[in-house]
């Protein structure tokens, strides 16, 4: 399928409404797990919910405002880089769109255009551009299926502009399709949640009254015991249950609050000291009140640790089960064969990631890219299988688990190889067998054999010979009726009729008016 150009004007009602039918080159990077700006699951939850519609932000920046004055002003100079006019196309193609700055009246060239910042400069300049640049390129590039793409970031001046040009490498459109057609099968079966708002920000219990003790030798003035009633209460009333990022933020907020008090107590702790060699009730109390908030963030400090090991692993247990299941559905389909190991890193992915949203959506994309993998492998057996099958012989290809892998051409040299060597086989088989009959035969018209045999007794009339001989050449034509219309069996039309003959030797004594000759042009002419 060709690509189909449409007329609306990007940003316009019309280019919204259509951006809601097709998958949009500048959501396949955060599609392939690559964006530096948007996860996959968040994509997935846009989409889900229908706010895909609405910009994002970076595409707002990018695709509008700032983004078409600093193209507009690029434009011209990019027109004369290349020497041809550019003109922004709005295309669709296989279920994909591309919204291009520009594309060459011959279809040829693609012009894409990011504002100047220097550390995308510098990788236009080294000529290695970010997977987050790459995967928008390919889809506008298969789109519109051109040849090349202009990559240019600037602030609309000569002065500060830099480009590269970039031709679509071997194998990631293929990837690509693989990806939105998973991103699809995902996309079915996802259950919006919570986790792509923004990262929560912890609260801490309430702030507790500034504690105020004066001593000259015995306390003369203090709010210990109110104080030490209110900031029990808080303590009691802080959530140990964690299940949610904004949950894990309270409690780490609370965490280093508990360690505030502890120190705020200590400090009223020496003031009251330097005031009085000994006021036993007062340190006790102190020593309480702290005690009580030392365990209460021990307590939250090891629930915090634990809970989140317990998240992260129930998050890689769920995506290992899931790729457990999608590798067993696909061996099941290709039995007798297996799809060969493909690693599925959760583990690595997950590592580093701070709160479940993250960590959800790194499991979730290396669970889309195994999936990828195994499916674009089970493609390539399937077809291996059927070519196999097609060739026939199937008793040649026992190593049908280490055939299924090869490349096409390489299954079909291997096919073509073993088909000639075994017709050679069995052709130099049946030419032995031929001269040992050969060669049985002679010896048996040496020996007299066929003369000696005695007279047919009275019952064997003419008649039942030419009856057996009619039911002989019967049985040979139903034997060659069989097989004629199938050239790849001669082999075997060869061995029933040399079967056949050795199997008739008997019939041959008694049909004496049929010799052997006569007999074996009767097969030759068969076949």
């Amino acid at each position: 399928m060709s690509m189909i150009i449409h007329d609306v004007v990007q940003g316009s009602d019309a280019w919204h409404a259509l951006r809601a039918n097709f998958h949009p080159a500048s959501e396949a990077p955060a599609m392939m797990g690559a964006s530096k700006q948007l996860r996959r699951t968040e994509l997935l939850q846009a989409k889900k919910t229908g706010l895909d519609r609405d910009v994002h932000w970076w595409v707002q920046k990018h695709l509008f405002d700032r983004g078409h004055e600093v193209e507009a002003l690029a434009r011209p100079i990019v027109e004369r880089i290349i020497g041809e006019d550019l003109y922004p196309v709005v295309g669709t193609r296989d279920g994909l769109l591309a919204s291009m700055d520009g594309l060459t009246m011959l279809g040829d060239v693609v012009f894409e255009h990011k504002l100047w910042n220097d550390e995308l400069a510098e990788q236009v300049r080294a000529g290695d551009l970010d997977p987050h640049y790459y995967w928008q390129l390919e889809q506008q590039l298969y789109v519109a299926e051109a040849k090349r793409a202009i990559f240019v970031v600037s602030d609309g001046t000569e002065e500060n502009m830099a480009y590269l040009w970039y031709e679509p490498v071997p194998g990631r459109a293929k990837q690509l399709l693989d990806s939105w057609k998973q991103f699809e099968a995902d996309l079915a079966v996802f259950e919006p949640t919570p986790e792509t708002d923004p990262a929560p920000i912890g609260r801490t219990p309430e702030n507790l009254p500034a504690l105020r003790i004066e001593v000259t030798g015995m306390v003369t003035n203090s709010n210990l015991a109110a104080f030490k009633e209110h900031a029990l209460a808080v303590l009691g009333s802080i959530s140990t249950e964690l299940t949610t990022d904004q949950h894990f933020a309270d409690a780490d907020k609370t965490v280093k609050w508990c360690k505030d008090v502890e120190q705020r107590l200590e400090a009223a702790k020496q003031h009251a000291l330097s005031q009085t060699a000994s006021i036993d009730e007062l340190f006790r109390t102190l020593d309480a009140i702290a005690e009580e908030t030392r365990a209460k963030r021990l307590e939250l400090d090891k629930l915090v640790k634990a809970r989140k090991e317990a998240i992260r692993l129930g998050i890689k247990t769920n995506a290992e089960a899931a790729w457990q299941r999608h590798v067993a559905a696909i061996n099941a389909r290709l039995a007798p064969v297996v799809l060969p190991g493909i690693r599925a890193d959760f583990a690595g992915v997950m590592k580093g990631k701070k709160t479940v949203a993250g960590l959800r959506d790194a499991a979730d994309t290396e669970l889309a890219r195994v999936k990828i993998e195994a499916n674009g492998l089970a493609e390539k057996v399937d077809a291996n299988l059927r070519t196999i099958r097609a060739a026939g012989h199937d008793f040649l290809f026992a190593d049908l688990q280490m055939l299924a892998v090869k490349e096409a051409d390489d299954l079909a040299a291997i096919i073509d190889n073993r088909i000639v060597q075994h017709a050679a086989a069995e052709k130099e088989r049946l030419e032995r067998d031929r001269e040992t009959f050969r060669q049985q035969e002679e010896s048996k018209a040496r020996q007299g054999v066929v003369a000696q045999q005695p007279e047919v007794e009275g019952s064997k009339s003419s008649e039942t010979q030419s009856e057996l001989l009619q039911v002989r050449r019967q049985t040979v034509s139903a034997i060659f009726a069989s097989t004629v219309n199938r050239p790849t069996d001669r082999q075997i039309i060869e061995t029933l009729a040399l079967a056949f003959r050795v199997h008739e030797s008997k019939v041959i004594e008694w049909l004496t008016d049929v010799d052997l000759e006569t007999i074996s042009q009767e097969l030759e002419a068969a076949f």
